[in-house]
């Protein structure tokens, strides 16, 4: 039961699925290590969906439906992230203005082109071949904890660009005994799910998410909570993309 609160904790943080009350922000922080296990369930629902409705439905309605539970089960707290560091990144002047791009709530131009790409990707992904049967349940989940890992990669590699949202965690991921759990959970799962393929989407997203972090520590001189939940939603992508070019 001692193990049960922080996965709550990281469930009610991440989702919208009725995981308790929510918790300081610097008890989630202190247990983001857990972030894989969070991706573990979010995967393993949503893959389910796809499972049971790929048979039945056009590829191309699947990644949508998959897309939209994603979207929603999340409560779009990444999808918005991911507007916002676009937004950031592609703003023209010195580290302060991209900030407060990346701040601003109204979504530019920027951002509704990331948005309109990175749901064009997902719903296209599904449409690959390889995506089918018991493929497109093991996928989701290995991609799922893929991105979910590489944001507790980010908070203990990175540094907050200014005392903010990520500030707890980037300072609580400095214990490389909670990474290490994190990694051990990750791989485990990940070579569980999808074989040596899912090796390979983590490779590729390990790189994806290090240009990431470089290009936000050029922008903004670190990394911010857009930064890591715009981090989840890319490598989410980019795996799903390298887990569908091959047949698990």
């Amino acid at each position: 039961m001692a193990f049960l609160r922080p996965v709550q904790s990281v469930l009610a943080f991440l989702t919208v699925l009725p995981a308790g009350k929510d918790h300081d922000i610097r008890y989630v922080a202190s247990n983001m290590y857990l972030f894989p296990v969070a991706g573990i369930v979010i995967g393993a629902i949503v893959g389910a969906m796809a499972f049971g409705i790929s048979p039945y439905l056009h590829p191309l309605v699947v990644g949508l439906l998959v897309t939209g539970a994603l979207v929603i089960i999340t409560g779009v707290h990444h999808t918005d992230a991911l507007a916002d560091f676009a937004d950031g990144l592609m703003a023209k002047g010195d580290k302060e203005t991209k900030r407060k791009a990346m701040r601003d709530p109204a979504v530019g131009s920027a951002g509704v082109a990331a948005l309109v790409m990175y749901f064009a990707g997902m719903i296209i992904v599904f449409h690959v071949g390889s995506l089918q049967g018991f493929g497109i349940l093991a996928s989701i989940i290995a991609a799922e904890v893929i991105a979910k890992y590489l944001m507790v990669l980010l908070a203990h590699r990175g540094i907050s660009a200014w005392e903010g949202f990520s500030s707890p965690f980037t300072a609580a991921m400095k214990d490389s005994r909670k990474v290490l759990a994190a990694t051990a959970i990750m791989v485990a799962t990940v070579w569980f799910a999808a074989n040596y393929v899912g090796l390979v989407a983590l490779a590729v997203s390990l790189v994806v998410a290090a240009v990431m972090k470089y290009a936000s520590t050029k922008s903004f001189g670190g990394i911010s909570g857009d930064v890591l939940g715009a981090t989840n939603e890319v490598t989410r992508l980019t795996s799903l993309l390298v887990l569908a070019s091959v047949v698990i």
